[in-house]
């Protein structure tokens, strides 16, 4: 992977956030191991370091990548994802085999921190390993630039325990961003990679109907156990995390706490992966995603289980040519305190109880090159937001957005809208389109209503989305639907990003935008006339 330099769309916001207060108690690492990075050699507290695994800290080039010329019995991987043995022994891997505190600062253009404190550690308290990012710059190319493998678990994957209010105080894997410094990891990933004993093929050995795991990690910074991420004394610490698939990856739960943190990736921001249990926990700092779409998709953040956001500001571009969202939780996103803006093309839903929030669905997709700006009747700027990518559907969340009435303004253009919910549930979350399905409903859809060739109205999904960076002229054209006899075509038509066509809503336009407790969704949204 070429190391990606593409921070510079978010250096303004630091500058604008970095004076949030940290929450945190001062923290202490006097007898933290200095760990120093160079392509000529590394070092441990002044000494070089050797390869005697006894050690606390050793190097060797043992990376787990994956690995081209193998059959379909190796994994589920194609060429993309494969690199040779002579990529990845170019990699040296800097071993962390025993609890404490690492600081870490120097350059390492191809090679990786690898933290494991043996099998037994996943129960054991004392099995902590943290690791303060002073300045440090690690590049790797065929896997993640930092991970955690066997560190204390503070959490189980029990679904019936399961529950959004996760404390993760001590769990065994903890990165801190140290104040006043910049830090930046630019890493890969490594596809699912089969136990070569659990294979099961097809009767014909053309397919693999069954396999277990042996190892797969997505992100650019992973972790296998829950993990915190804190921010220093006064919180202005950067850490750039560059993703050739997905960023920072938690494989049970995670919680921000600090730190300003800036994610460009080709799939998911942020992804916690443990089905039906992850909780992805944001208190404090500041948070910036852009997916960049290379893979094709990606939220800007993706939890399996439940996201809760509680502080702090995060903002959040999803990819641009895919059904994707800003924030994405298959059990519940909970917003009870920070600044939102987040910007993609599907609505999961947000739970009630919270703080206020504003959903608005445009009439057309948006290119990203003008703010986004929200008015109180006073005509303050209550929040302003430039998106990174395409998108059509724009979430708001402060503590200034109280009941009121507001405007919404394209840089110096105002919209209107339409109040009410023009969200249609759809796989992970509700997409622009129609009226809002309650979950055991099914829609009834007119007997001669007649769909595109390749559509499956089952699915309620095109079998492949467009290219919208490409095609956007192409989008209103509507050639292959038609409209039901007897139901009056609106005015205007565009497709939405999941190619159905976004009708008007009965309701009225209006310029004014009145936001009540809890939640708001205005459908529509497009320049006043």
């Amino acid at each position: 992977m070429k190391k990606i330099i593409l921070i510079a769309f978010i250096s303004c916001l630091i500058t604008l956030f970095t004076g949030c207060n940290n929450t945190n108690e001062t923290v202490v690492f006097d007898n933290a191991t200095q760990i120093e990075f160079s392509d000529e050699g590394i070092k441990a507290d002044g000494e070089v370091i050797g390869t005697d695994m006894d050690a606390a800290v050793y190097i060797a080039n043992d990376i787990i990548y994956y690995e081209t010329g193998h059959d379909l019995t190796y994994g589920e991987g194609d060429e993309k994802d494969a690199h040779t043995k002579e990529e990845a022994m170019a990699h040296t891997v800097v071993h962390i085999s025993q609890p404490g505190t690492y600081r870490l600062s120097g350059e390492l253009s191809k090679g990786q921190i690898a933290v494991d404190l043996g099998e037994e550690a996943e129960g054991d308290p004392e099995a902590v390993v943290t690791l303060i990012l002073n300045n440090v710059d690690i590049t790797c190319d065929v896997a993640p630039a930092i991970i955690f493998y066997n560190v204390y678990e503070c959490g189980d994957t029990d679904t019936e325990n399961a529950s959004k209010d996760i404390d993760t105080t001590t769990a065994g894997a903890n990165i801190v961003i140290a104040d006043g410094t910049t830090n930046t990891v630019n890493g890969s990933y490594v596809a699912r990679i089969y136990k070569p004993d659990s294979v099961v093929l097809s009767e014909d050995g053309t397919e693999v109907e069954d396999a277990k795991k042996l190892h797969k990690y997505d992100g650019a910074l992973y972790s296998k156990m829950s993990m915190n991420i804190e921010g220093g004394t006064d919180n202005s610490g950067i850490l750039n995390i560059n993703a050739e698939n997905e960023g920072l990856d938690s494989e049970l739960h995670l919680t921000i706490n600090g730190g300003n943190i800036n994610i460009v990736s080709g799939n998911d921001g942020i992804n916690t992966n443990e089905d039906g249990v992850s909780v992805t926990t944001i208190n404090n700092g500041v948070l910036n995603i852009l997916v960049n779409g290379n893979t094709g998709e990606g939220d800007g953040i993706d939890s399996n289980g439940w996201l809760v956001i509680n502080g702090g500001t995060v903002i959040t571009s999803a990819c641009a040519d895919s059904a994707d969202a800003g924030i994405d939780s298959d059990m519940g996103i909970h917003i009870n305190g920070g600044t939102v803006m987040s910007s993609g093309h599907m609505l999961d839903r947000i739970e009630d109880g919270g703080q206020n929030y504003a959903v608005f669905h445009f009439a057309q997709m948006q290119d990203g090159k003008e703010s986004i700006i929200l008015k109180d009747e006073a005509d303050n700027v209550i929040i302003e937001h430039l998106p990174q990518n395409f998108f059509s559907v724009l979430i708001f969340s402060t503590p200034e957005l109280k009941a009121g009435t507001y405007t919404l303004w394209c840089d110096d253009k105002q919209l209107a809208g339409t109040n009410g919910g023009f969200m249609m549930e759809g796989p992970g979350g509700m997409m622009p389109g129609g009226g809002q399905r309650l979950e055991g409903e099914i829609p009834e859809l007119p007997d001669n209503m007649e769909f595109p060739e390749g559509m499956n109205p089952g699915e309620m999904m095109p079998p492949e989305m467009p290219e919208w960076g490409e095609k956007l002229a192409e989008m209103d054209n509507m050639e292959g639907f038609e409209i039901p006899e007897g139901i009056e075509p609106p005015t205007d038509i565009h497709q939405t990003p999941m190619g159905f066509p976004n009708q008007m809503n009965s309701d009225e336009f209006s310029k004014e935008f009145v936001i009540s407790k809890g939640e708001n969704i205005f459908g529509n949204v497009s320049i006043a006339k």
